[in-house]
Formats: C-alpha cells, sequence, structure tokens
C-alpha cells in the first residue's frame, strides 16, 4: 500500500450498536416612532447539514414543528412552522463558520469553526446553550476537499446515553458526554481519514481513482478494531451514503455509485462482508435525501428518472420500491428536488418538487412508502409560487402529516433564489419571510408626495368634463366629515405629534393614502437592494415591504449569473414634479465570466419600471448601459440628478441620457473632479481624474495626479463628503473670536489597512493634497484593521481598535477620534474654503483640532445625522458589537473640551471638562431592548422637520427609528395646552367685538367736540 495514501473525507459517521440501538425612549414610544425586524439570515442550501429541515418531538402535530437552518449569515435559527416567526437563534462570529447541525432528541448539536473546532448542543424548543468545547484547534484542519462545507464533519449518538460522537477535521473521532467530558480521541494514523464512531468510513486515493477505506473502532475506548480497503474504483471523492434501519439488529451499509452502478457494502465488527452491485439499471448520481437513518435514498438514471431505493430491514437488501412517473428530463420541466422527510410518528416520505413550464406552477409529489398495504402510495398536487416575484426555487425541506386513509397533507418549506423562506400546507401557502431582507448592500430613502400631488399625477390627461365633474362630486362627499374634523381639531387641539405612528396625510380622516406622507415627512420610502437579484421597496414607519421586485438576467438568464449591487442613487424627488424615482447601478456576473454594467430604474412609490419595459407582474429587466466592469459611478451636482458612470476606459456615461442631462453635464464636466483606486495588488495606489470632452464622443477620464501608499497598505473604504446644506460657516468662541470651518467642497476620506499599520487620510480630490493623516498600529490579536470612518462638513470621526500602552493606567479598548478642520492657523482667519481654488495656496491653510475617546464597545458602523437644512446639531450614530445603536451628541464628542476645568468663556459655548471615557449611558441607546444584530451599514435622512433625523440601520437586522438631535423645536411640545390657547384667542376675538362698538361710539364724541 506504499503506493496509497488516505484522503481524509468524513462523508458519513455512523454508530452501530450490536447490543441496543436600555432604552433611550419613552416606553410609550417603543413601537411608535421605531421598528425592529430580527432575521435568521438566507439559509444554506448546498448541504443538508446545513439547509432547512422539519423537526418535532414524538407526537406533536406538524404545526408544532420547528424549521431548523443554518444561515448564510452564520446564524444556527428555528422558526415556527405555525406562522414563520423567530422561535430562537444563535449568531456565530465570523471566523466560527457553521459547518454541521443534527437534531437528537431534546437537544440540536452543531460544529462550527474550521474542520468542525467547535462542538455546541441547544436546547431544542427555546435555543439555550447548553455545551460549548473546543474540540481541537481550528488550524489542524487537514482537509484537501472545501467545495461541501460539511466534508470530515459528522454525529452519532448512543441511544442508552446523551453521550456524542463527533468527527471533526476529517481525521478526528471523539467521544463527549453531554457535560463536555472527552471520554477518548482516536485519530486517524496519516491524519486524513474520515472515521465514524463505530465505522471509519472515507476514501483512499490511487493514482487513477479512489477506493473505499472502512475502519472500525470500539465505543468504549475508542481503540482500532480493524481497517480495511473495499474493492472498489471511483471516479470521485463524492456520493457516499451510510444507510441504517430501525431495526436494531441490522447492520448498516455504505453505498456508492461505481460506473453507473449502485454498489454497497455491510458494516460488521470484522469488516469481512463483500460488496454487492445493482446490475439492473444505469445511475448517474445517488441523492442522500435526508433518509439515511430510515434506510432510503434516490438514485437518477441517466435520463434523471428517479428511483427511491430502500434497505430491506429483514435482508438487508437494496431494492428499487418506487419510481416517480416522469421525472425524466424533458423541456416540459425544471430539474426536481428530491427531499424527504417524517411525520409526528416518524415514519419516512419522499417528495418531488419540480416547475411544470406547461402549467406555469410548480408541482409537488409525495410517496409514503408505508401505506398501501406496504406497496406505497404516492399524493399529487400544484401549488401557485410566485416565480416572477420571488425568484426559483432552491431548496425544498418535507414534513407530512397523514390525516385520515389514504389522505396525505403535506407541509412543505421553500427556500428561494432571492432569499425567501416560505411554507405551503399543501397548494395553500401559510407565510413568507423575506430572508433577503439581510442581505441588504444599498439603501436610500425617498419622500412621499402629499396625497393631492399623487391625485393630480394620476388624473387621465384625457378626462371629459361629465368625468372631471363626477370625479369632483364624488371628493365633495368628505366635505362636511372634513369640516367636521377641523373644528374638532382646531377646539381641542388634537393635531398631530411626533410621538404618533408615522400615518399618511389625508383629506378625511377616514380616507388615507397608502402613498402619501405623513404631517412631518416620518414615513418615507426606503428604496433597498440586496446581493441575491431583489430590489425592495419598505415602509420607513412601520418596515412593511411595500413592493419588491427580481431583478433580470438580460442575456445571461440562459447561462446564469448573478446581480451585484454598486450604487443607488435618487434621480427625481418629490420636490422636481411627478412621482419619485431612483436608479439601482449594478454588476452582472455571468457564469461564464463576463462582467457588465446594468442599469435597473423604478418608480420609488410603486417599483414599477420608469422605462416602462417590464410590466410590474414581471421580472424588471435592466439596461445595458456598458459592456464591461465599472469604474466608478457619481450623481452630478446640482438639480439635474443625472448619473455619471465610468467604464474600465474611464469613458463617462451619463444616465438618463437626456438633452437635459447631457447639457448639463458638459457645462460642469471641466469642474468635475474625482479619485480612482489604481496600481496592484501589495502597492496601491489612488489616482485624481478630471475630464476631457471629444467633438462627438464621450467624455474622458484623465490622470491628474497619483497618491501612493506604503507597500502593502491597502484602500478599505473612500468616504465622500456629503454636500448638503451647511447651516453656519463659523463657531463662535466665548471671547467672541470666531473658528471658520474648513469646506473644501473636494474633500474625501480615506482608510487603509496593511499587517503593521492601519491609516486614515483626508485629501483634495482636485490635488491630491494630503490634508490629515493619522496611522495607527493594527491589532495584533486580530490580524486586520477594525477601522471605521465617517466624515461630514468640517467634522471627520474615526474608530479604531488600540491594543498598545505605554503607561501603568492606559488600557486596550476601542479608541474613537474626533477631528475638526478650521481655516487659518488661528481663530479670526478667514479663507473662504468652500469658493476658493484648490490650486491656491491657501488651501493647505488648516488648523486640525482632535481629541481621542475611549469607546466602551467595539463598532460595527457608524453615520451622521442629517436635517433638511442642516440648522440642527449633528449626532454620530453608532452600531456596537453587542446588538445597540447609540447616539453620542456632537457636544460630547467636541475635540476642544479642556483637560481643566472650563473657563467662564469655555462654559459660555457649553463645553465640559474633558473625560477620556465616554461613558456607556443607557439612555443614548436608541434600540431600547432590541438586539439588532450584525448591522453593517446605517443610513440616515431629513425629515420635514429641520429638528429630526431618520435613522435605518441594516445587516442581519433591520432598525429604524427617528431622532432631535436639538430637541424639537419646531413643533409645540405634547404638554402645551393647545385649548386654554385656542379659547383665550376667541375670548381676545369676542372682547374685540364688543368693545368695538363702544371704541366707534366715543370717536363719534370726540368729534363732536372738536
Amino acid at each position: 500500500m506504499s503506493h496509497l495514501y488516505r484522503l481524509g473525507l468524513g462523508l458519513v459517521l455512523i454508530l452501530a450498536n450490536l447490543g441496543s440501538p436600555i432604552s433611550a425612549l419613552h416606553e410609550s414610544d417603543v413601537g411608535i416612532v421605531d421598528w425592529y425586524q430580527s432575521h435568521a439570515g438566507v439559509p444554506l442550501t448546498s448541504s443538508l447539514s446545513t439547509a432547512p429541515t422539519f423537526h418535532t418531538k414524538q407526537g406533536q402535530p406538524p404545526t408544532e414543528a420547528l424549521l431548523l437552518t443554518a444561515t448564510s449569515s452564520n446564524v444556527l435559527a428555528a422558526l415556527h412552522a405555525s406562522n414563520g416567526s423567530l422561535a430562537w437563534r444563535f449568531i456565530h462570529e465570523p471566523v466560527d463558520n457553521i459547518i454541521h447541525y443534527q437534531k437528537h432528541g431534546d437537544v440540536v448539536v452543531s460544529l462550527s469553526g474550521s474542520g468542525g473546532s467547535t462542538l455546541r448542543t441547544f436546547d431544542y424548543s427555546t435555543g439555550q446553550l447548553i455545551l460549548e468545547k473546543r474540540l481541537h484547534s481550528p488550524y489542524s484542519d487537514h482537509l484537501l476537499h472545501r467545495d461541501d462545507v460539511d466534508i470530515g464533519t459528522a454525529f452519532a449518538f448512543l441511544e442508552e446515553s446523551q453521550d456524542i460522537f463527533t468527527l471533526t477535521s476529517a481525521h478526528i473521532v471523539q467521544r463527549v458526554s453531554e457535560m463536555g467530558r472527552v471520554h477518548w480521541v482516536w485519530e486517524s494514523p496519516d491524519k486524513t481519514g474520515t472515521p465514524s464512531v463505530v465505522y471509519v468510513v472515507g476514501l483512499a486515493k490511487s493514482f487513477t481513482s479512489f477506493t473505499v477505506h472502512i475502519t472500525s473502532l470500539s465505543t468504549s475506548t475508542g481503540e482500532l478494531i480493524t481497517s480495511v480497503n473495499v474493492s472498489s474504483s471511483l471516479e470521485g471523492p463524492f456520493g457516499i451514503l451510510t444507510l441504517s434501519s430501525d431495526t436494531t439488529t441490522l447492520n448498516p451499509r455504505v453505498v456508492w455509485l461505481e460506473s453507473g452502478t449502485v454498489r454497497s457494502v455491510a458494516l460488521v465488527p470484522n469488516l469481512t462482508e463483500k460488496p454487492t452491485s445493482l446490475k439492473d439499471s444505469t445511475y448517474s448520481r445517488i441523492i442522500d435525501i435526508g433518509l439515511q437513518n430510515k434506510g432510503h435514498f434516490v438514485a437518477l438514471k441517466t435520463d434523471h428518472t428517479g428511483h427511491v431505493f430502500k434497505l430491506n430491514a429483514d435482508t438487508a437488501e437494496l431494492k428499487v420500491i418506487w419510481e416517480f412517473a416522469d421525472s425524466a428530463r424533458s423541456d416540459r420541466y425544471a430539474s426536481s428536488f428530491y427531499i424527504g422527510g417524517l411525520d409526528r410518528d416518524g415514519l419516512p416520505y419522499i417528495g418531488r418538487v419540480f416547475w411544470s413550464f406547461i402549467l406555469g406552477k410548480a408541482a409537488a409529489h409525495v410517496y409514503a412508502p408505508h401505506l398501501a398495504d406496504g406497496q406505497g402510495l404516492v399524493s399529487g398536487f400544484t401549488f401557485n409560487f410566485d416565480t416572477e416575484t420571488h425568484g426559483i426555487i432552491s431548496h425544498v425541506a418535507l414534513h407530512t402529516a397523514y390525516v385520515k386513509e389514504l389522505d396525505l397533507l403535506p407541509y412543505i418549506a421553500l427556500t428561494t433564489s432571492t432569499g425567501s423562506v416560505q411554507l405551503w400546507q399543501g397548494d395553500i401557502i401559510q407565510w413568507t419571510r423575506e430572508e433577503g431582507l439581510s442581505r441588504l448592500q444599498v439603501a436610500e430613502m425617498v419622500e412621499f408626495p402629499e396625497r393631492k400631488s399623487i391625485a393630480a399625477y394620476v388624473i387621465d390627461e384625457q378626462e371629459t368634463f361629465a368625468e372631471r365633474a363626477r370625479r369632483q362630486l364624488t371628493n365633495a362627499k368628505g366635505l362636511p366629515q372634513y369640516l367636521f374634523h377641523f373644528i374638532r381639531r382646531f377646539t381641542t387641539g388634537s393635531y398631530a405629534s411626533t410621538h404618533q405612528r408615522a400615518a399618511p396625510a389625508s383629506l378625511t380622516a377616514s380616507t388615507h393614502d397608502p402613498l402619501a406622507r405623513d404631517a412631518f415627512g416620518f414615513r418615507q420610502v426606503i428604496v433597498t437592494a440586496n446581493d441575491l437579484g431583489k430590489i425592495y421597496g419598505l415602509d420607513s414607519s412601520s418596515g412593511t415591504v411595500l413592493w419588491s421586485r427580481v431583478l433580470g438576467l438580460g442575456w445571461a438568464a440562459q447561462i446564469g449569473g448573478q446581480i451585484i449591487p454598486s450604487k443607488l442613487f435618487v434621480v427625481r424627488t418629490v420636490t422636481d414634479g411627478g412621482l419619485p424615482e431612483a436608479v439601482l447601478v449594478a454588476q452582472r456576473r455571468a457564469n461564464n465570466g463576463l462582467v457588465d454594467t446594468v442599469i435597473f430604474h423604478v418608480n420609488a412609490l410603486t417599483g414599477e419600471d420608469a422605462l416602462g419595459k417590464s410590466p410590474a407582474d414581471k421580472v424588471l429587466q435592466g439596461l445595458d448601459l456598458i459592456s464591461g466592469p465599472l469604474l466608478g459611478a457619481y450623481q452630478l451636482p446640482g438639480s439635474s440628478k443625472a448619473v455619471v458612470l465610468l467604464d474600465e476606459f474611464r469613458q463617462a456615461y451619463v444616465y438618463p441620457e437626456t438633452p437635459t442631462n447631457e447639457k448639463t453635464f458638459s457645462r460642469v464636466v471641466g469642474k468635475l473632479n474625482i479619485a480612482l483606486r489604481t496600481g496592484v495588488p501589495g502597492q496601491p495606489q489612488l489616482t485624481g481624474h478630471q475630464f476631457s470632452t471629444a467633438e462627438g464622443g464621450r467624455a474622458t477620464a484623465f490622470a491628474t495626479w497619483t497618491s501612493s501608499f506604503p507597500a502593502g497598505e491597502e484602500i478599505l473604504s473612500v468616504i465622500p463628503r456629503p454636500s448638503g446644506p451647511v447651516a453656519t460657516f463659523g463657531k463662535v468662541l466665548g471671547n467672541r473670536t470666531t473658528l471658520y470651518k474648513y469646506l473644501n467642497p473636494h474633500l474625501f476620506a480615506i482608510t487603509t489597512a496593511s499587517s503593521n499599520t492601519c491609516g486614515v487620510y483626508v485629501t483634495d480630490a482636485t490635488t491630491g493634497s494630503i490634508v490629515y493623516h493619522a496611522s495607527i498600529a493594527a491589532s495584533k490579536g486580530k490580524g486586520k484593521c477594525d477601522l471605521h470612518a465617517t466624515f461630514v462638513e468640517n467634522w471627520l470621526v474615526y474608530v479604531y481598535w488600540d491594543e498598545e500602552y505605554q503607561w501603568v493606567g492606559q488600557t486596550k479598548g476601542q479608541r474613537l477620534v474626533s477631528v475638526e478642520l478650521y481655516e487659518g492657523s488661528k481663530p479670526d482667519d478667514k479663507t473662504r474654503s468652500s469658493e476658493l481654488s484648490s490650486y491656491s495656496n491657501k488651501t493647505l491653510a488648516v488648523k486640525t483640532i482632535e481629541q481621542s475617546y475611549v469607546f466602551p464597545h467595539a463598532i460595527t458602523s457608524l453615520a451622521t445625522t442629517s436635517t433638511k437644512y442642516g440648522v440642527s446639531t449633528k449626532d454620530i450614530i453608532v452600531a456596537n458589537a453587542n446588538g445597540q445603536i447609540q447616539s453620542f451628541p456632537r457636544l460630547l464628542l467636541n475635540p476642544r473640551r479642556s483637560k481643566d476645568k472650563p473657563t467662564a468663556e469655555e462654559q459660555e459655548e457649553w463645553l465640559v471638562q474633558y473625560d477620556p471615557v465616554l461613558p456607556d449611558d443607557a439612555h443614548r441607546v436608541l434600540s431600547h431592548n432590541y438586539h439588532v444584530a450584525n448591522v453593517r451599514h446605517i443610513l440616515t435622512a431629513p425629515a420635514l422637520l429641520e429638528s429630526t433625523s431618520l435613522i435605518f440601520a441594516y445587516g442581519l437586522d433591520l432598525f429604524c427609528t427617528r431622532v432631535a438631535p436639538s430637541g424639537t423645536f419646531d413643533v409645540l411640545s405634547e404638554s402645551f395646552n393647545k385649548a386654554q390657547l385656542v379659547f383665550t384667542i376667541l375670548g381676545l376675538a369676542a372682547a374685540i367685538m364688543a368693545t368695538r362698538p363702544m371704541v366707534q361710539s366715543k370717536r363719534l364724541r370726540e368729534k363732536w367736540y372738536q
């Protein structure tokens, strides 16, 4: 055997027991001014070890079942089958990826980390963590094939105890007690075997093929009993199943496919059995349907006809017990999904789900082997799966109820290509979860128009006089009710409140338009898109999905591909006239390797195709704009809101390509300055560009400057400064001098990372001049730069992990640095930076004031509040690793806070004494008791009220709220006595009317005596 070596695959693991088988809001505001959605994530469907499966306790009905799954967000979760709500979830760290989970009794067991290095057990009903055990180092993974995440990991259990047998890293078998004690450990001699608890089933690699290799171990001591190579020749390292039966005396069998023949061998302690073959048919694939412990699997013939195999409990032989009719490859049907499931009594069922192109529906066939006196019975039905809304089916899970004689009630859980999870009871849909919302990449908020604006927009231009009169008479029906409610509001003061749920404004109290805004502009549309090919419109007042569209692949639909969102722009708002519109700029990556750029232009209120090419009930097809990758996308300043895109040759494309936008672009093209990432890996560069125009051709960007970074320092992010309104251009100090803000419109921030240092830069896009730079030591423990930054007006804030301490009393932790940029070198220096040419010598006359603070938690994202006119102060909104959304006022982060007791002049500026530690104050937690997990981005947007900013945090979970950094100064408080004000006005009016005749009479008498 010197010419062979063992290849660790760990495909199967079977036990053969021969003997026996804090809140920042008022409590009344919770759920009124905010909303929260918790998600499990998009299920991992590439392997049965992580895919959704139904589980229920013995004897419970299907409605009491839980749908267990591991997700792409690295979450192990359970959903209630009755209503789709989240029963429980456990969020793993990013480096601790879930590999395998399995339910046994009342516990769920999981392996995670490289090679399955960490074992956890959870209570099945509540998700409470029972055991967490490190089995081996995560760096000892010897797997050679990583296409399937579950290769090299498995579980087995003893019925008479709660001990767990684990296979990890494809070569380590351990017996672990329910308390985490390791009884014994067995390792493959060359660390590449694939052991089970009693039987180690793996593959030995020869020069031309693979050979099945089996090792038997003692369950009590882990000692080696025997080890043999089974006569076999496999083309690939996949497709091995191990079947067992509920009969305790039946030995398990290893099944594999060899040269189109299904072969198997029984597992006995001395491994003396010879393999057998089934030569009746030729098969192309065997499928694990999750019923290995029930002795069932499915094999596909060369024409894809599905055969159900069963391990006979009496003879221990494999036998074909069913053939699914019309399952052969055909243009009438899509490829079938085969899946197994159980009922509440543990009896097996095999399902086939497929899409019928003829019927335009999904169809399901469920086979029950035990019915009809053991001859088997199939129940079939079709159901109206909406492929235009949810994409295509990517996975199916099955649970079945046996209602009465010859009557099945199947429950089918579908996972779709866009991330939706659905439960169907027969042909009736029970619920849908939009787990695709856990994969959002871009988002923008869009104002709702007033109701009368919408009414004016939807009126038919061809409306006749009679139709107009009839419409106006119909609208006039609500006039008496409107007058009644107006008088009641005026006399009682019951107007809209900032502490009420945002509802659309209406002409009557009973008629609400679903597309109209509320009185304060709190209700907006959140247009957002995920990386699974779907775009959504969410209601910012409730989180309800107003509309959603599947993004079409265009020409790549025939070969497959992916739509990856790059940028999202609002190209029309309510102030521009008409209904608001949004443009999604995306990259289309086809499976053949081609990449191009596509535009999706939608009505932000309804999701309809603004170009009119795709019907509302069909897939949204985009506009192929660039035949190649995208270098950058930008929105022109001003009122045009046109989008400029750059292709790989630095040619500019203007969208929408209208004469007005082209004229606007040609007028400002000479003033545009952009920075693009250039260079090669390991030697990054940032290159500034301007545009040159060519007669009859496209404008082209040409390089004007290049900034090189130290070798090995990569660019993490480029953060443009928002071009929002600036209310004040300076800060008046206590001594009556003024610090003028440095408001160079061409500034942007850069964050970089290398193995040793992290960097923060503020650079002028016109000249490449570095206005500010900070170098930070990289985290040695984390091995990366955990760096986040935000930049607005003249204020830069960045957060990083600092593990260096140089003196007693200093400690490791998160550091938040607040930086303010001012003109000149001292107060009253004024260079008019917002109007100054970037080539002036005064552009580098910048005064930098910075201060660092110790932050209490790790941060995953941060942003600044934004208001309509920029009058309100700006707060920093952060999402921390504890699942909280917090708000920190700018006054607290002012870098000019004195280290000594504030002077009288400093107190006039409301400056407080510097404290290096930012207190972990529960009153700053906007998310109160909600656990908003794994937030990746925070979006802020202004409301109609200048005092209020809307906050939308998205990641695994979604959270939306509103804040007033300077207080609601533009709205009367709830305690204001509106009724008293009204009665006072009425009393004064009555007094004026009563005294008016007296005054007129007095003036008349005075005239007689003049």
